[in-house]
């Protein structure tokens, strides 16, 4: 496989050289902005600091499963199958749309919330923290500082240093408006 070049200029963020970073740069590209052709792709990346031949950029779409869909106003896209389980490519989400994935996964997932101080401990099933945590993620939740997410069970941490409980009551709400 080739492996994608040192950025010339030294310009842009430091990113790993690795095939694993290079698939969340194109996942979180392809979820923030319609993209419309592999070669606006390898622009976009190149601007992060990735520059990738096109033979790689094309290998790279397909392990992800990326495929052309038409977005609302009718232009063809590349989606990725989001996470969570859906092999279905979405157009990228807006801010409400965001909020609405991470109230639907609360409510499929969310099995308890306890909170001390400023930290909230959420339970799911077995493997699916982290689709949760991506979940209220990328729902950027200014009450939130952080994330973090092993198997079974999310840690939490709110912004307000007493905020925990408020944060704790505000998931299970969400989480039970679903069913």
């Amino acid at each position: 496989m080739s492996q994608a070049q040192d950025n010339e200029h030294g310009a842009g963020p430091a990113v790993p050289q690795t095939r694993t970073a290079r698939h969340r740069r194109i996942v979180d590209i392809l979820n923030r902005q319609p993209v419309r052709s592999q070669s606006q792709l390898a622009k976009l990346l190149a601007d992060d600091g990735l520059t990738v031949t096109q033979a790689t950029l094309s290998r790279d779409l397909d392990e992800l499963g990326a495929v052309k869909i038409r977005n609302t106003g009718g232009e063809l896209i590349y989606a990725v199958p989001s996470e969570g389980g859906f092999r279905t490519p979405q157009a990228p989400l807006g801010g409400s749309a965001k909020e609405e994935r991470m109230r639907r996964l609360a409510g499929e997932l969310l099995i308890s919330a306890e909170a001390s101080a400023n930290l909230v401990v959420l339970r799911t099933p077995p493997g699916a923290a982290q689709f949760l945590a991506s979940a209220i993620d990328q729902a950027e939740l200014q009450v939130i500082l952080g994330t973090i997410a092993g198997d079974d069970t999310l840690m939490l941490i709110s912004r307000d240093p007493a905020g925990g409980q408020a944060l704790a009551d505000h998931l299970l709400r969400l989480a039970q408006n679903d069913h």
